[in-house]
């Protein structure tokens, strides 16, 4: 495989649920070296996407290739036996256990000692201290739990996890959504470390401001369809904003806003002059009243 051969690739692929389409037609290809943004807004067909390419779905449609070759994962495990990672929004962490069990859970390193095998404590935290390190991650200890951490820090002890387990693509779901400002940077920091060690990303969000910075290519979803691929020469910041959330609609709220604004002020008027006209029935009656009275 050359430095150009996608690292993945999807060619024409659709879900259906029913009669329902959850994608249609979408195709995305990662570079090594590369990160990839996909961009929607709620209900694009981002999740649906995700599952596919993490091998939790297989697609009705369409072809799924990895280095060059078609796949049909039937589980997220072959995926991931194929270099596919995928970090959701909840990380898969258990809040109470140390960085160092998080970091080997479910593939903890052992030490036999006589007939019994027990868990390489020493081992597992000087590989994590080691490789949070590469990613430019220095912890204070990492036996310290993973609930003290900041929700940065937990996004990059995952993808730290991903990459050290033999990633080749990294899926990262929202890894922003419930960030600060300041902790959308670090995470943003750590994904531009992955892309320097070769790896493929691809980012998916609907936040275009924390996207931009840091992409290389967008493809825009919207409604389970795709508007296409581009690049920071093809879209600025403001036509991608504009295409997820679909430029004729917008425009045609934009309108629909001007049509209220214009009728609110119709009738504000009209309450003003239907005002003006009792105030002065009011003084006129009270004029007369006032005439009879002397």
């Amino acid at each position: 495989m050359d430095d150009r051969t996608p690292l993945l690739e999807v060619r024409n692929v659709s879900k259906y649920f029913g009669s329902v389409i959850a994608l249609k037609d979408i195709s995305m290809t990662v570079l090594p070296g590369e990160v990839m943004c996909l961009l929607g807004d709620n209900g694009a067909g981002k999740s649906t996407l995700i599952k596919i390419l993490s091998g939790v779905y297989q697609p009705d449609e369409g072809d799924y290739l990895v280095e060059g070759q078609p796949v049909k994962f039937g589980s997220p495990r072959e995926a991931l036996a194929r270099g596919i990672a995928t970090v959701y929004q909840d990380l898969a962490m258990i809040p109470l256990m140390s960085i160092s069990r998080n970091f080997f859970l479910g593939s903890e390193p052992t030490i036999q000692i006589g007939p019994i095998r027990r868990y390489d404590v020493t081992k597992a935290d000087r590989i994590t201290r080691e490789e949070l390190a590469k990613m430019g991650i220095m912890v204070r200890d990492t036996d310290q739990a993973v609930g003290t951490l900041s929700g940065g820090e937990r996004q990059s002890v995952a993808i730290a996890r991903a990459v050290y387990f033999g990633a080749k693509v990294l899926i990262l779901d929202e890894p922003t959504a419930a960030l600060g400002v300041k902790e959308a940077g670090v995470v943003l920091r750590y994904i531009a470390q992955a892309r320097a060690r070769g790896l493929g990303v691809i980012f998916i969000t609907h936040n275009v401001h924390h996207a931009y910075p840091i992409g290389d290519r967008f493809t825009i979803l919207n409604r389970g369809r795709s508007y296409g691929t581009f690049t920071k020469a093809e879209m600025s910041r403001d036509d991608l904003v504009r295409m997820m959330a679909g430029g004729e609609e917008l425009e045609e709220l934009g309108h629909e806003l001007e049509e209220f604004a214009r009728s609110d002020a119709a009738a504000a008027a009209k309450r003003e002059r239907t005002e003006g006209r009792a105030f002065e029935a009011e003084a006129a009656s009270l004029g007369a009243d006032g005439k009879r009275d002397s």
